[in-house]
């Protein structure tokens, strides 16, 4: 077989957005380029990849197989390339960090203070955001890694590595007629608003348990909307009892509520980005951070 790395190209990103034009459109090149790069890599591999009797090209069953593999092998060219950018490049410079503004503050100061003396002559930038701020800035190159909290949909070039998980906790103002109930049920929770987390566009990670509700990119408007009786929410419990919450809020009892109530939390950075030592330090050190 003598297939290559372009072909495995235009057909999976022919695959990814439903046609070889918008294949074309996305790779900079003509559509009858990659409709003769992918006759090519079907004749290479001895059987078709594509049903082509429809309107739209759809996969076969070999094609749907294909598909996979050819994402697999995509990725390891992306982390040889990255590898061999570290040997040529060596340690690195600079280091920008996109940071959920909801993340717990006093491990992640710890870990800076470390990289500090680590690496005494590293110029470190940190910036906020919410999370779809994160995976966009580390998809674009704005930022080397993120540190945020999971989310369903996350970008094809990116990796995401768990570093650890946070209980969800139910918090309402103390003067909310939910403070009555040590342990509200879903039927009384689901009575009066409820907030959610969503990211920049309006979209939610998990369904609300409350027809009535509002949705806020930020645990911590969240947590301050809660504090004026606006309505409850399910928060990381970090968030919860932070100094500039605590007061505001009551928390109830979660036994009622049969939803997942953990929240995971992951550093994600580009498959194809070069890791030199500062980045491969962090990546140790997150890795047993929240342990700590």
């Amino acid at each position: 077989m003598s297939w290559t790395l372009d072909e495995l190209n235009a057909f999976v990103h022919s695959v990814k957005l439903g046609s070889f034009s918008a294949a074309a459109r996305k790779m900079g090149k003509v559509q009858s380029r990659i409709s003769t790069a992918i006759s090519n890599l079907e004749v290479d591999l001895g059987f078709e990849l594509f049903d082509r009797s429809a309107k739209l090209p759809v996969l076969t069953k070999d094609g749907e197989q294909m598909f996979l593999e050819a994402q697999a092998v995509l990725a390891q060219c992306q982390r040889l390339e990255a590898r061999a950018m570290t040997v040529i490049t060596g340690e690195e410079l600079t280091l920008k960090v996109a940071l959920d503004e909801a993340v717990p503050n006093t491990a992640f100061e710890y870990l800076f203070q470390r990289l500090a003396i680590a690496f005494p002559l590293l110029k470190l930038t940190i910036i906020n955001g919410s999370q779809e701020d994160i995976s966009l800035w580390v998809e674009e190159g704005i930022a080397d890694i993120g540190i945020m909290f999971h989310i369903k949909s996350l970008a094809d070039s990116l990796e995401f590595m768990s570093i650890g998980h946070f209980q969800h906790s139910l918090v309402v103002s103390a003067d909310h007629p939910l403070a009555e109930f040590k342990a509200p049920t879903m039927h009384q929770l689901g009575q009066f608003r409820q907030i959610i987390i969503c990211d920049r566009t309006g979209q939610t990670q998990e369904p609300p348990l409350s027809a009535n509700h509002w949705q806020i990119d930020s645990y911590y408007f969240i947590s301050m909307m809660v504090a004026r009786g606006v309505g409850w929410a399910l928060i990381p419990e970090h968030v919860a009892k932070s100094d500039w919450v605590l007061e505001g809020l009551v928390e109830l009892s979660t036994e009622c509520i049969p939803a997942p109530l953990m929240v995971e939390i992951g550093v994600v950075n580009r498959r194809d980005k070069a890791i030199g030592p500062v980045m491969n330090w962090m990546f140790e050190e997150l890795d047993n951070l929240l342990d700590r």
